[in-house]
């Protein structure tokens, strides 16, 4: 990100703080703002709403690391997130992440390096009958096989224009 870029952000972070650090509970609206600004939280980040709100850094971190909705790494334009609920487990879901990781040679947590995708494991998304269910973005995939996954990524290459 470039000097200026970056100035610019943090202004705008400084803003979310002060907009809300007079109010009660400010800690959660912050984060969330603040996410939706950078797309995820940084240590620089929470140590600027930590400062901001005049909150440890503890306090800032445990809060983030404690509710799922909060990423202290960056993510993907295509989120994968695999299933990996109890049905979703037994037909294979892991088999399915491990095929995801080596494809796009990331980790659980990770973003590749062009920014395009990340990938997540979660927990159970309701899709039982679907099992096992991978999501990217808003998009539903179900009664996958690991043999799938080349094709979910070539669907979403295809969009940005590499096929």
């Amino acid at each position: 990100m470039c000097d200026k870029c970056a100035k610019e952000m943090e202004m705008k972070l400084k803003a979310i703080i002060d907009k809300h650090k007079d109010s009660r509970g400010a800690l959660i609206p912050v984060l969330h703002e603040a996410q939706e600004l950078y797309g995820y939280l940084p240590l620089e980040v929470q140590r600027t709403i930590s400062e901001g709100l005049g909150i440890s850094l503890a306090e800032v971190y445990g809060v983030v690391s404690f509710y799922t909705q909060f990423s202290i790494n960056p993510k993907g334009k295509y989120q994968i997130s695999v299933c990996m609920g109890t049905a979703c487990y037994v037909k294979g879901a892991n088999e399915i992440l491990n095929k995801f990781r080596t494809r796009l040679s990331i980790d659980v947590g990770e973003c590749t390096e062009d920014g395009r995708y990340s990938l997540e494991a979660c927990r159970c998304i309701g899709a039982c009958g679907l099992a096992p269910v991978v999501t990217v973005n808003d998009e539903v995939f179900g009664k996958l096989l690991p043999d799938d996954v080349d094709g979910i990524i070539n669907k979403f290459d295809a969009i940005e224009g590499e096929v």
